[in-house]
């Protein structure tokens, strides 16, 4: 049974990039990336999916009247592409609870912080200054509140004497590239149960 994903995207889609090579490296078997959504038109993303022959994608929010509206077309995209799976890589819309719910524990995300600490944008300047020894990034599922879905899986980094926003981003995102595949694997094998907030990881 092939697990089809189309993956959201606005920026440089280094993440798209580790889940790609998973798949063809056959680290993450029985799936397939069927489409790269882009909210942005330049966004690098789309170059990488052009590079793999996966479909591209560049919806324009600007030409819809609404988050709902622009977010029911990306619906209609989602569905035609038949997806099973939705991933957030670096896609910096939020997201209407509408598409949420329609890929209820099918919709993933990954965040640069140790979750529930530092949600929304900046995440490692707000570690920085908060001054904690240790951050990270977390995998979750995607629900209405920001970064408040189940957690998957989380990595855990040092925070550095003299670190900056840019040098913990740069650790912090070694980690996000190894642990993203990992939750996508655990997801394409069914090897995900979720019971409220509590994701077990099967055996």
């Amino acid at each position: 049974m092939m697990t089809n994903i189309s993956v959201l995207v606005s920026g440089r889609g280094t993440n798209l990039q580790s889940i790609i090579d998973a798949i063809e490296s056959g680290g993450i078997a029985g799936a397939k990336i069927t489409a790269v959504i882009s909210d942005k038109k330049d966004a690098y993303a789309l170059t990488r999916a052009e590079n793999h022959k996966i479909p591209g994608i560049f919806a324009d929010p600007k030409s819809f009247s609404s988050r709902q509206a622009y977010d029911d077309h990306l619906l209609s995209i989602l569905q035609e592409n038949k997806t099973d799976l939705v991933l957030l890589a670096g896609y910096l819309r939020i997201i209407s609870d509408s598409l949420i719910a329609a890929y209820e524990n099918r919709m993933i995300n990954i965040h640069p912080s140790l979750l529930p600490s530092f949600r929304g944008l900046h995440a490692q300047q707000q570690a920085v200054e908060y001054g904690v020894k240790f951050s990270g990034c977390t995998v979750h599922f995607v629900e209405p509140a920001l970064d408040g879905g189940p957690v998957i899986l989380q990595k855990v980094v040092p925070v550095l004497d003299g670190d900056t926003e840019e040098t913990l981003a740069a650790r912090i995102l070694v980690e996000e590239n190894k642990a993203y595949p990992e939750a996508v694997k655990l997801f394409v094998e069914g090897k995900l149960k979720v019971d409220g907030r509590i994701v077990t990881i099967l055996e």
